[in-house]
């Protein structure tokens, strides 16, 4: 009898605080045959997983590649053809700068039923910990959810950050600390002023979650002396200022 092909869960593991993984989530953990997990996943998420998956790292840190995202890709492909539930755990939300669209896009070219399921995405989760909310009557109504990190011969050359500075109150941006100095310098170019407040939020909704307040003018020098590393999420506006009111409601983590 010709085994039919299992299944692939794309999951959003959220920002890294184990109470803040849904349950659909969980339950396919405890159900999984194979998990294929990223850098980003907390240890806590990834000890809800059945005892008897097989665990494979595909993680993917600036310079560090377990493995190239097409390998990947091709991992599920094969997996897929001998276990009923795989589960891809993604950082964040797999459709928010995850690449689960691609994934998703290849898994189904393959002919594998494939399913997302959400998770919090950090840029959302990392500034409300930091008590930054990205929305305020009085300050923010709208928000642009940018990556810093740009791939090469991608379907555009660059971002442009020139228009982003004018298109929303907020800037949410991912995976930027790299290119920050670049980036502020584009945005105060597209018009921003040079004292509009920065944050970065580091490991967000993590026990180690920190976080470094400056402007566009001061914070690339911030980050060099304080040897401020990825990964972190970059809020720019002025509703950064909510920072100093808020910051102290942090909600506790597990």
């Amino acid at each position: 009898m010709q085994h039919s092909p299992g299944k692939v869960y794309l999951v959003g593991a959220g920002p890294g605080d184990p109470g803040l993984f849904t349950l659909k989530g969980k339950t396919l953990l405890e159900h999984a045959d194979v998990v294929v997990y990223d850098a980003l996943v907390s240890p806590q998420i990834l000890a809800m997983c059945n005892p008897n998956a097989e665990m494979i790292n595909a993680g993917k840190r600036r310079g560090r590649h377990s493995l190239m995202q097409e390998d990947t890709t091709q991992l599920l492909i094969e997996k897929a053809q001998t276990h009923a539930v795989i589960v891809r755990l993604k950082g964040g939300d797999p459709f928010v700068f995850g690449r689960g669209g691609e994934e998703m896009e290849d898994l189904v070219q393959a002919g594998i039923s494939v399913e997302v399921v959400p998770g919090i995405t950090s840029g959302i989760a990392a500034p409300a910990y930091a008590g930054i909310p990205l929305t305020h009557r009085a300050y923010s109504s709208s928000v642009t959810f940018v990556t810093g990190h740009e791939m090469a011969g991608k379907y555009r050359p660059v971002v442009n950050w020139r228009a982003i500075a004018q298109g929303s109150e907020t800037i949410v941006i991912y995976m930027g600390v790299h290119n920050l100095a670049y980036i502020v310098q584009e945005l105060q170019a597209g018009g921003l002023s040079g004292r509009t407040p920065v944050a970065l939020v580091r490991w967000g909704t993590r026990p180690e979650q920190e976080e470094l307040i400056g402007t566009l003018e001061t914070i690339a020098e911030q980050v060099q002396q304080a040897g401020f590393e990825a990964p972190a999420i970059a809020v720019i506006g002025s509703i950064v200022a909510m920072h100093d009111i808020l910051a102290g409601c942090r909600p506790l983590v597990n």
